[in-house]
């Protein structure tokens, strides 16, 4: 089994990139497929209130990275769905690029997707979430700083091809 990672991004907060996560990783979970959300937004974590799996986990992504405990010890676990948390504060030397791709080289052995839930903006959690996958959604809603931020974040992925970087809109409002 090889998984595929996809990362959920945006420049700006509030777009509904964690909705989004939620929602097709549920919808995914739901037709069978085994599915990781990983929620990358460090000190601000969320995904696991939009999951239903709020103060479960013990250990966040820093520890898989890092080596401090397993895959396996650190996900949360619903039928098909599993979340992999945000640390609440980086303890110690911050993840790197290199720490997060070899643990996303292990989720594809064991998920059928991964789902990495961005923080806003092209910080940190940024960088780790697109580093090491293979498509990337940016989300945006119709208002203008919403689409420019969209568009600076476009010109950040320059890395993802043709037909592997997407575009999500969301709250378009139907014109009288």
């Amino acid at each position: 089994m090889s998984g595929q990672c996809i990362a959920v991004v945006s420049g700006k907060g509030g777009t509904g990139k964690t909705s989004l996560t939620a929602g097709v990783g549920t919808a995914l979970a739901q037709s069978g497929k085994r599915v990781l959300c990983v929620d990358c937004d460090i000190g601000l974590r969320n995904l696991d209130l939009a999951l239903g799996l709020t103060d479960r986990a013990l250990m966040d992504f820093s520890d898989v990275a890092q080596n401090r405990c397993s895959l396996e010890s650190a996900v949360v676990s619903h039928p098909n769905l599993y979340l992999l948390t945000a640390p609440v504060r980086m303890r110690g030397p911050a993840v790197t690029e290199e720490d997060f791709r070899r643990m996303l080289q292990k989720i594809r052995q064991q998920f059928d997707f991964c789902l990495l839930d961005a923080p806003a903006g092209l910080g940190l959690g940024f960088r780790l979430a697109v580093c090491g996958a293979d498509r990337c959604v940016v989300v945006t809603t119709q208002d203008a700083s919403s689409l420019r931020d969209a568009q600076h974040t476009v010109m950040e992925l320059r890395q993802f091809s043709s037909g592997r970087l997407h575009l999500v809109v969301n709250r378009v409002r139907k014109k009288l």
